[in-house]
């Protein structure tokens, strides 16, 4: 997985957008080097996770984020447990149920840079760091999917798609109708699958998230990928 993030970015120019989708189990860690606020990395975890180990924040933000030169454009769509700030960008949207939001400094307290070489990353991912993403049938009303995956589909096919505070706010109201509420989740968390039984149901809190490497106006920025 490192090898095919490394080549999604090497060579580029400007013009060029990238698109980086991960639909899977994530995880967190102790955070070895203190550049994260609440003290945990978090993870991807690849199919092969359990012989070769998690990818870390720092690794990610290292292979995808801080190579983009000016001109070029990544956009991350995490669909996993605890993905907030999976790509270790410096700065998150915490938007409020009335879609009202501030920009959260997630900069490291040692000054380690976390943003790019002069592009743009902007990353949608499943929920917050403290939070699990769900996996459903209550969305689409025939088979499970990840339920952030859907919402952002969903935003974009309803006309919500115009910018990053409408997709943003659009993915939450979905969610909020349908998974968190009473036996509305089913929940893909590395906990669930070691229990007996695998997975299990209930109640979930889920929001969707923004994070960037630079603030921006989310209701005047036109989303485009």
């Amino acid at each position: 997985m490192i090898l095919a993030l490394s080549w999604l970015v090497q060579g580029c120019q400007p013009g060029d957008s990238l698109v980086f989708h991960f639909s899977g189990h994530g995880s967190q860690q102790k955070d070895s080097d203190g550049d994260d606020l609440d003290g945990y990395d978090e993870t991807l975890c690849p199919t092969d996770f359990e012989t070769e180990g998690m990818i870390v924040d720092d690794e990610i933000n290292a292979v995808i984020v801080k190579p983009l030169t000016h001109g070029v454009k990544l956009h991350a769509i995490i669909d996993a447990c605890h993905s907030s700030t999976v790509l270790d960008l410096p700065f998150l949207c915490r938007m409020d149920k009335s879609g009202k939001y501030v920009w959260e400094d997630h900069r490291p307290r040692s000054g380690a840079w976390k943003g790019t070489s002069g592009g743009e990353v902007i990353s949608f991912s499943g929920c917050d760091d403290d939070q699990i993403s769900a996996e459903t049938s209550a969305l689409s009303k025939i088979t499970s999917t990840g339920a952030m995956t859907y919402s952002f589909i969903q935003a974009i096919e309803s006309g919500h798609g115009n910018t990053y505070g409408s997709m943003l706010k659009a993915m939450r109201t979905t969610i909020h109708k349908k998974i968190n509420e009473p036996g509305g989740g089913k929940l893909p968390s590395l906990i669930s699958m070691l229990l007996p039984g695998g997975l299990f149901r209930g109640g979930i809190r889920q929001e969707p998230q923004l994070t960037a490497n630079e603030q921006f106006d989310v209701y005047s920025k036109h989303f485009s990928l």
